[in-house]
């Protein structure tokens, strides 16, 4: 039995809710292994639009099992609220289908503070974070200092984690001036929602094992994408966490072995929100008509994305730093009025071509792209189901990212309806 991850393959955007919400359809279990809420995708059920950020794309369905693994930063709050938003467009949501792993670690009132605040002092250098708390969670995390959902469970217990927790952030408040977080209140309203998020906690990795056994299909939710990476993407302008495929595994607590196909998202352009390098991007006419037909704005946040060609450079490295079996390739139809389209094939820099993008940010802002051109089609391949029914020239096109970036386009996305896919390869299969 197949159990699949889905990746993006880019600045993440790349149209990841349609294909996941097909995938899901086709799964027993469904689970998101990082991140938090700032990422979100968009489905639509039966005429339903439904936007998530933290729980999992198969909770809209019946019959499907949810997790949120333990890789995932869980703001406990926002959790609750998309949980009743989500019950309020008919879904039932109870400990059967969503479990939370115990050894997730919460988002607490004072990280989207310390986010805001260095957002806010950090200028021309700041990052382009969705001011979510996200950061400094994962780095609470990884200090050791956290709030684990599991130490909900005890007042005592909690109440020296918050001790522990709080000790680092407000003498760092105070050195900013900023004032004092309280302790009383926070826990307060810690103890508060803690049954309601108590219920569905168990211990994931368990639970993904009992899974197996039964050979259950298993989908594994990723967000963001690979080039925000924190340790292989664009860095620092990244995200906090491991977005590539072998993430699942520590994100969940199950083996590297438990995955058997990665399906990389891929968007026919390129799309970046946030600050950083990005090679590609187009600041005139035809970025605009890109964003606009694309409709680039975000769904959680809805900021507007920067826009560009497709960098074949950049998804053929992170194809082969994710180990991706096949790319689902998103948004043909939006390329459907160019007269001309590109790809990246290469860099320039410093006077000299390269075939990747180099780590340090300074190269990574000075590359200069190499492009091929490719005659545009001109006609409407707008819900096109049959791959023989595009039009010539964007038959050549995908055939030509094919080939360049070295990997199967396994799916083509026509619109954002999801019977308008060009399926190649099921990766369930």
């Amino acid at each position: 039995m197949t159990n699949v991850v889905v990746i993006g393959s880019q600045w993440g955007d790349e149209g990841k809710g349609k294909i996941v919400d097909w995938l899901s359809s086709q799964a027993d279990v469904v689970i998101r292994f990082q991140g938090g809420h700032n990422a979100g995708h968009t489905l639509v059920i039966d005429g339903v639009t439904f936007k998530l950020r933290l729980l999992p794309s198969g909770i809209v369905r019946k019959n499907k099992i949810s997790i949120i693994g333990n890789g995932v930063v869980i703001d406990p709050w926002a959790l609750l609220n998309e949980i009743e938003e989500i019950e309020n467009k008919g879904v039932n949501i109870s400990e059967k289908n969503l479990i939370i792993s115990e050894a997730a670690n919460l988002i607490l009132p004072f990280h989207k503070e310390m986010d805001e605040i260095r957002e806010d002092a950090a200028g021309n250098s700041k990052i382009g974070t969705t001011r979510r708390g996200i950061g400094p969670a994962y780095e609470d995390k990884v200090g050791r200092r956290s709030i684990r959902v599991m130490d909900l469970l005890s007042e005592n217990n909690l109440e020296r984690r918050l001790d522990t927790v709080l000790q680092h952030h407000n003498a760092i408040r105070k050195g900013l001036g900023k004032k004092i977080f309280k302790k009383d209140q926070l826990k307060k309203e810690l103890l508060k929602i803690a049954p309601k998020i108590l219920k569905f906690s168990q211990p994931v990795w368990k639970k993904i094992n009992e899974f197996k056994l039964a050979n259950k299909k298993i989908l594994f939710e990723g967000a963001q994408g690979v080039l925000l990476d924190v340790d292989h993407g664009t860095y620092p302008f990244v995200t906090s966490s491991n977005t590539v495929a072998s993430a699942a595994a520590t994100g969940t607590g199950c083996g590297p072995s438990s995955i058997g196909f990665v399906l990389g998202i891929t968007k026919a352009y390129t799309t970046r929100v946030g600050e950083g390098p990005f090679p590609t991007e187009l600041k005139d006419e035809i970025g605009e008509e890109l964003g606009s037909r694309g409709k680039e704005f975000g769904t959680v946040t809805s900021r507007k994305r920067r826009c560009g060609w497709f960098d074949g450079v950049l998804v053929r490295q992170t194809i082969k730093i994710s180990g991706i079996n096949g790319i689902a390739l998103t948004k043909l139809d939006v390329l459907d009025e160019l007269d001309e389209i590109k790809v990246c094939v290469g860099y320039h820099l410093n006077g000299q071509s390269i075939d990747y993008l180099p780590a340090a940010v300074d190269d990574q802002l000075k590359v200069k792209p190499i492009y091929k051109s490719f005659k545009g089609w001109k006609s409407k391949t707008k819900g096109v189901q049959d791959f023989a029914k595009l039009p010539e020239n964007a038959k050549n096109y995908v055939k030509f990212i094919e080939k360049f970036i070295e990997t199967k386009v396994s799916s083509i996305s026509t619109s954002p309806e999801r019977k308008d896919t060009i399926l190649i390869i099921n990766p369930f299969s």
